[in-house]
């Protein structure tokens, strides 16, 4: 131990640089971007693997799939989260990105349901379920990575970059998706084109390894190491505070999967929008949330976590219901467009500051433990199956104006979170 002390003694931003920012990222930009070519390919892909039925029945059967991964999200968040907490934040990151890459690329070269019948949508769920399973312990260990190699006067800014992947995951998926669907046309696109964005996706896995196995541990873990008693972490993890964290963080999962993995779809179904219409208005909305993350993260460095969250929280609340009515009832291209940025920089806004403020909540030897294991299972409720059940009310109401109840319902779940959250902007990570 004595030739890791004096990493230890320079703090724990003394070490960050691009290396670690690049290698921290470019997991979850991997995971987000799997998931949005899933989310905006929805359609072919439930052409392709589930009896021919109504396009309705076979795209809630898409989203079920979709749900699939992040029910295997919480197992993933608490089995990696445990390695992490004993092991390092990078075992854990090398894992992570070595499963993700292998779920991505196992649904590129899938066959299809006319080539085997049932075995096409088994194995996609198999698929899904270990990405989810890797997607789970990302998230944390990644998170963790960042802010503890910060400054404390800057892990806001830090965390941000965390979810400004997630961000540039999505812009890269959209853009390839949309660019596919203009130059391949929708024949070649039906037939083979929508393999590609997942065949390059698992290309990303090898530079992911590569990029982790060149970065040490944080210096915060290797204290915590070498001073830590050896019982398991997750015995000092409490119900309370894991419950607290859930509802912290449920608004932002039911916002994000909605207002730019959904809306896309949601747009052409029930706006009457073109493929290409959609996708390119998700890229511009893809492009202002990951502005709004890093301001967020650097807003929250400077004036505390809690107003950013709350401003967010609130606008979730208020604004979703008539925003989108506007949308279904009138309002111009133009104004739609700009209406999608505004839903969906506002998802930036609160996750921005939030990566900070979940991972400064718990402790250090439980850090990844009990983070990975609140927000996943916040992502498997109210995101995982978020455009399933956003299809679902529409087809239960006959009115398209019901995806925004499930906003509003999770701005509801996190408000008295978010009120009751104490600051811990600039505190010492414990």
């Amino acid at each position: 131990m004595a030739t890791l002390q004096p990493q230890v003694a320079r703090g724990p931003g003394a070490g960050m640089n691009l290396r670690v920012i690049v290698a921290s990222v470019i997991g979850n930009s991997l995971e987000w971007y799997d998931f949005t070519v899933y989310a905006f390919l929805a359609t072919i892909i439930g052409h392709h693997f589930f009896p021919h039925s109504s396009p309705t029945v076979a795209l809630l059967q898409t989203f079920a799939v979709f749900g699939v991964g992040f029910v295997a999200r919480p197992l993933g968040g608490v089995s990696i989260g445990l390695f992490g907490d004993r092991l390092g934040r990078k075992p854990a990151l090398l894992l992570t990105v070595g499963l993700m890459a292998a779920g991505t690329g196992l649904i590129g070269i899938l066959p299809g349901y006319a080539s085997i019948g049932v075995w096409a949508p088994v194995l996609l769920v198999l698929a899904r379920a270990l990405q989810g399973f890797s997607a789970g312990g990302e998230w944390g260990s990644s998170a963790s990575f960042l802010v503890e190699w910060a400054p404390a006067s800057r892990r806001g800014l830090y965390g941000s970059f965390h979810p400004g992947s997630i961000f540039l995951g999505q812009l890269v998926g959209t853009a390839v998706a949309d660019l596919l669907v203009v130059t391949l046309g929708s024949a070649d696109m039906q037939a083979w084109g929508w393999r590609v964005p997942f065949l390059l996706g698992a290309l990303i896995g090898p530079l992911g390894l590569l990029a982790r196995r060149r970065i040490g541990e944080t210096p915060v873990f290797v204290a915590a190491q070498a001073t830590a008693a050896t019982d398991a972490p997750v015995t000092r993890l409490s119900a309370g505070k894991l419950v607290f964290a859930f509802c912290f963080v449920s608004v932002q999962s039911v916002g994000i999967y909605l207002y730019l993995s959904f809306f896309p779809t949601f747009l052409q179904h029930y706006a009457g929008w073109t493929a290409h219409q959609a996708l390119s208005s998700t890229v511009l909305a893809t492009i202002a949330t990951g502005c709004a993350v890093v301001c967020s993260g650097a807003l929250s460095d400077r004036i505390g976590r809690k107003p950013v969250l709350l401003f967010s929280c609130l606008v979730f609340l208020l604004l979703s219901y008539p925003l989108v009515w506007l949308i279904l009832h009138g309002a111009t291209h133009a104004v739609s467009v700009l209406i999608q940025c505004v839903l969906s920089a506002n998802c930036g806004l609160f996750i921005g500051s939030m990566t900070a403020a979940l991972v400064e909540m718990f402790p250090t030897r439980s850090r990844l433990t009990g983070l990975s294991t609140s927000y996943n299972l916040a992502s498997m409720v109210f995101g995982g199956f978020a455009p399933f059940i956003a299809t679902w009310l529409i087809a239960a109401t006959g009115a398209a104006i019901s995806v925004t109840y499930y906003v509003i319902l999770g701005a509801i779940v996190s408000l008295p979170a978010v009120l009751l959250f104490r600051e811990t902007a600039g505190k010492p990570l414990d």
